[in-house]
């Protein structure tokens, strides 16, 4: 479905603007969001708007950079609809303050001055099965922030990044709401509206959906497993495959606790090893829909639901996933929006971008940790001569071994076999002695070495995607306030591209 089309779809169908409005408005108010926030936020009301929805986990300081990237691509497509169809445009960062993978959040990557990838982490309890949203920052978070202030590359914009930090990073307050006043922070000037999941006033938002979700329990698993088996059958992988009793939601106590049913009957479940009733499962919704939260499968229903969604801008994984649910979303009656993929992009700095154009080198070679591709470029800068009768030997070799060969035959056809072993001595030993060159090219080229270890380091930090591994904290300390605009104007929002850039 084209983006003109879900627009009109979500018109057509109407949400109640009025109650997420206000909901949204009270959060950044809380929060002391910047200005343009709160205006774009009242732009929900409007009847005419859309959302362009995206949203992470909470991730330690903002975390990863693909993060950044999923943000500013929402903002960029609510300005573009805006100026193409004259329509109000909102960009919605939605906060996934109800996962429990508490590890893949309690850390923050950064290249220190020697561009060496150093995480600074924080304790969170991460065997607990708690939400993030129950997650209490304590003192510790001081300490993480102060290594950061040591580990991260002295610039001019350090003492102010970490100042920022220190404000939204507070003992006392929840790691969902330092996050969110981060991103507040950096993103708020642009239009971004965050908004907290978990807030206990969005959950009565939420009833309508849970109850439709208990009234036929299983449906979601299963209409996402056919799906997930259909795509498999056109050689996809299914990412989601639900358990067969799994309701598309959990309770919320000490731990997040998966609800499932007890097939063939529909009228009782169980909450961990308790046993209730589908009367009392609904009343528990109605009366205190604050104490549940929709799974993977069921959140983006609730999420457009609350919001009227044309379009939600996903990750690779998400993208799999979500493949998984239009059957789910049509169940639902409601309008699914079109699946838009974030930018994707790694940043480096101008030495590095000479240096793989004066090598011819391939941005994706980098990756891996090993020197073979130094090695190859090594051996390009040797003296032309060296090159050539090293080359030259080792074709020579196996041209007369092969000709020896036949000519011993005729002397004695038993020592036939004592060429081969011959042949690969040789080729052995001149083998080690081009590695022996290359490696005197080594000590001697140190130039090429240090700007093959300083290129690799900044594209894939110990082997892994820079928008995975290194947190956008580390650029914003690098490159300054400014860089969120400077992507937005630069940044090629181009799907199915990953973009080098430089800032």
């Amino acid at each position: 479905m084209s983006v003109r089309a879900t627009i009109d779809a979500r018109r057509n169908r109407g949400t109640s603007r009025a109650n997420i409005t206000e909901l949204v408005l009270r959060q950044l108010s809380a929060r002391h969001a910047p200005p343009a926030a709160h205006d774009s936020a009242k732009r929900l009301g409007d009847p005419t708007s859309v959302a362009i929805v995206t949203g992470q986990q909470a991730g330690l300081f903002g975390g990863p950079l693909f993060t950044l990237f999923k943000a500013l691509t929402a903002v960029r497509l609510a300005r573009n609809i805006r100026d193409h169809y004259g329509i109000p445009a909102v960009p919605v960062f939605w906060v996934d303050a109800e996962d429990h993978n508490l590890a893949e959040i309690q850390s923050c990557g950064i290249l220190t001055e020697n561009l060496a990838l150093h995480h600074v982490c924080v304790s969170y309890p991460t065997d607990s099965g708690m939400p993030a949203s129950d997650v209490i920052l304590d003192n510790s978070i001081m300490t993480a922030i102060d290594e950061l202030r040591r580990m991260l590359p002295n610039t001019e914009f350090t003492d102010a990044i970490v100042e920022q930090l220190s404000d939204a990073y507070r003992p006392g307050r929840s790691a969902v709401e330092a996050f969110s006043r981060w991103l507040d922070l950096v993103l708020g000037p642009t239009g971004l509206v965050v908004f907290d999941a978990s807030d206990p006033a969005a959950k009565p938002l939420m009833r309508e959906v849970f109850a439709r979700e208990i009234d036929k329990p299983g449906t979601t698993s299963r209409l996402a497993s056919a799906a997930g088996q259909a795509l498999s059958k056109l050689g996809y992988h299914a990412q989601v495959t639900p358990a067969p009793d799994a309701v598309a939601m959990f309770h919320l106590g000490e731990t997040r606790r998966q609800i499932r049913f007890q097939p063939p009957e529909s009228n009782i479940f169980r909450i961990g090893e308790q046993t209730i009733s589908a009367t009392e499962l609904r009343a528990a919704v109605s009366e205190h829909p604050q104490s549940f939260s929709p799974s993977v499968l069921l959140r983006p229903l609730v999420q457009d639901t609350l919001f009227p969604t044309s379009v939600y801008v996903s990750g690779p994984n998400e993208l799999a996933y979500l493949a998984q649910l239009r059957p789910v979303y049509e169940h639902f009656d409601v309008p699914m929006p079109v699946i838009y993929p974030r930018v994707s992009a790694t940043i480096v700095d101008r030495a590095t971008l000479k240096f793989l154009d004066r090598f011819n080198v391939d941005f994706s070679d980098l990756q891996a940790q090993d020197e073979s591709l130094l090695n190859r470029l090594l051996t390009g800068l040797l003296p032309d001569a060296v090159g050539r009768s090293l080359s030259s030997a080792e074709q020579n070799v196996s041209a007369h071994l092969a000709a020896i060969a036949a000519e011993v035959s005729a002397v004695d056809p038993t020592l036939v076999g004592a060429v081969d072993p011959t042949r690969c001595h040789m080729e052995r030993d001149l083998k080690t002695l081009r590695s022996k060159v290359v490696q005197a090219a080594k000590r001697r080229d140190t130039t090429l070495r240090r700007q093959f270890h300083r290129a690799r380091s900044q594209a894939f930090p110990a082997g892994q995607p820079q928008e995975r591994a290194v947190s956008f904290v580390y650029f914003l300390n690098r490159h300054g306030p400014h860089l969120v605009e400077q992507l937005l104007d630069n940044l090629p929002f181009v799907v199915g591209q990953h973009w080098l850039l430089t800032v």
